[in-house]
């Protein structure tokens, strides 16, 4: 099978998309685009070395465990990405060259070099559709708050990052301010760091979150700060007590707007 073909994830390897604790009653929906590291046997690894298969660039390491305690925390559904970003970029539209991009940071993915508009679509509906359709279908039966998870490397083209925990938004703020001024522990956040939706890594927020009025946040966490059980613990642990101190604070300034913040629609 080559990249050509419609058919980019073999049976076993489907589907793109999976969702946990569907029945979650929660104050939010939580997503994870870059969740996976694997890239489908059609693809021939990209073209990747073996160095790179694993690298921060195929995926977000530590993001899925942060986002399964956080959904294990806030009794939550947690729409959950099973391929590649290298493959297709779930937090992109199709029409960006970063949705299936040629070059992340300093390394090259030669399988992404020459997509031509039938290899493209082709991806788009194997991955993207599959993914977005998954998180309508729990938007429209849960009335939660919309937050993605997230995580980043520590350095960026050799240049040490000192953010630990970012809050973005996108146009709606709502969320992300109030979880700055809620915030308590020992990590510490900021506001729109290391990216912001400047950065075009708001696409999530945007369709599904913005339109529907819900509150929204994008958490990224530096990678380090995830890489095992306990320290996956603290984030979640710190995350879900601002989220939750935000959402109720939120809710009590609502007067006569609708509010959507959680619970089963």
């Amino acid at each position: 099978m080559t990249a050509s073909d419609s058919h980019i994830l073999a049976p076993g390897e489907q589907p793109a998309v999976a969702v946990a604790n569907p029945g979650g009653t929660g104050p939010v929906v939580l997503v994870c685009e870059h969740a996976s590291a694997a890239i489908p046997a059609s693809l021939g690894g990209l073209g990747l070395s073996q160095a790179d298969r694993l690298s921060h660039a195929v995926w977000d390491p530590g993001a899925l465990d942060l986002a399964t305690a956080m959904s294990e925390r806030l009794h939550a559904p947690l729409v959950a990405g099973r391929v590649s970003r290298l493959v297709y970029d779930c937090n992109r539209p199709p029409d960006v060259p970063s949705a299936m991009p040629v070059r992340s940071e300093t390394i090259d993915v030669p399988g992404n070099a020459a997509l031509t508009p039938a290899q493209r679509a082709a991806r788009t509906d194997a991955i993207y559709r599959p993914f977005q359709a998954a998180l309508s279908a729990v938007l429209e039966r849960h009335g939660g708050a919309v937050v993605t998870v997230h995580s980043f490397t520590p350095l960026w083209h050799g240049t040490r990052r000192d953010t630990e925990i970012g809050l973005l938004h996108d146009s709606d703020a709502r969320l992300a301010t109030a979880m700055m001024t809620n915030w308590s522990g020992p990590l510490k956040a900021e506001l729109n760091a290391p990216y912001s939706a400047t950065d075009g890594v708001t696409h999530t927020l945007a369709e599904h979150a913005i339109p529907r009025g819900r509150l929204n946040v994008m958490i990224e966490v530096r990678n380090d700060l995830l890489t095992d059980a306990a320290a996956v613990a603290e984030v979640a642990e710190q995350l879900c007590g601002a989220l939750s101190r935000s959402l109720a604070q939120l809710a009590t300034r609502c007067t006569g707007k609708q509010l959507t913040t959680g619970g089963a629609a």
